[in-house]
């Protein structure tokens, strides 16, 4: 019943649909004509905007994938232009640092070895370094190792291809030194907090102040001489002690030593006009 009635509706509207095109065609204005141009018009206007809509629904819809592919290609393009800018840097900043390593070492008046960090002690402060570079390249222990900055430490473990590096703020370290400005000897050892101390004798204590530079001072045949090791950072006053310590902050800024120089040769020689000495 329902398919028969559905049936009938359409002859109607397909009868009406002739009569209009007929009675439009001849010129005439009948009332039969009139009758169904009132009962379609409604129809055919309602048929035109379903029509309207759904070309200008499916035109948004190919807009709105293409928009879409799009954006997915140019958010590809982004990072990975943004990817290549980050390695592009990393590549510039790699090879600066190659540069002030080898233009210290061909200014050196010693026998060096070049070397990468490839491991570093976990902990809250670095306190060791490990390089590629052991037995088979002529390293040893007590090698001094050094950067353009000044001196990082020695070498306390030596392996077939790699080398262990003790670092100068390790608080089993030592090294003999002196202030740059004003000759005072002392002792710069680590600190269990991860900073330097420059122990010297009291009576000396005036001729120490902040921003003084303290390096090597060369005695013994370890470390040469005039290597920087650290600024003064403040005096402690012991009063009527018979040493008065300084801290220092490192002349090297351990955690970003990546290359390093192992000095293989002969640690006579006085090398302080070849290091940074401004503050």
């Amino acid at each position: 019943m329902r398919v028969r009635r559905y049936g009938i509706l359409l002859a109607v509207v397909l009868v009406s649909l002739v009569l209009l095109t007929v009675q439009t065609r001849g010129g005439g204005t009948g009332r039969a004509g009139e009758l169904v141009a009132i009962a379609v018009t409604p129809v055919q206007s309602l048929l035109v905007r379903i029509n309207r809509g759904a070309v200008g629904f499916w035109a948004n819809y190919l807009d709105w994938k293409s928009v879409r592919r799009e954006n997915t290609v140019l958010r590809g393009e982004n990072e990975r232009l943004r990817v290549q800018a980050m390695q592009v840097g990393e590549t510039h900043e790699e090879n600066a640092r190659l540069r002030r390593l080898l233009t210290l070492r061909d200014r050196l008046p010693l026998a060096t070895v070049a070397g990468e960090v490839i491991g570093r002690e976990a902990g809250g402060w670095v306190r060791s370094l490990t390089v590629n570079r052991g037995r088979g390249d002529g390293i040893g222990q007590q090698t001094p190792v050094i950067v353009p900055d000044g001196l990082v430490g020695r070498v306390v473990q030596v392996h077939r291809g790699a080398a262990v590096i003790q670092l100068l703020n390790d608080p089993a370290s030592t090294v003999g030194a002196v202030a740059q400005r004003t000759r005072t000897a002392g002792l710069v050892e680590g600190d269990a907090g991860g900073t330097l101390r420059f122990k010297f004798m009291a009576r000396d204590g005036a001729s120490v102040a902040p921003g003084d530079l303290v390096v090597t001072s060369g005695l013994g045949t370890l470390f040469p001489k005039g290597l920087p090791v650290g600024r003064v950072l403040r005096i402690e006053d012991k009063g009527s002690a018979l040493f008065h310590f300084a801290v220092l902050t490192p002349a090297v800024d351990f955690s970003r030593v990546e290359e390093v120089l192992l000095v293989t040769g002969q640690t006579t020689q006085d090398v302080a006009g070849l290091f940074p000495t401004d503050g």
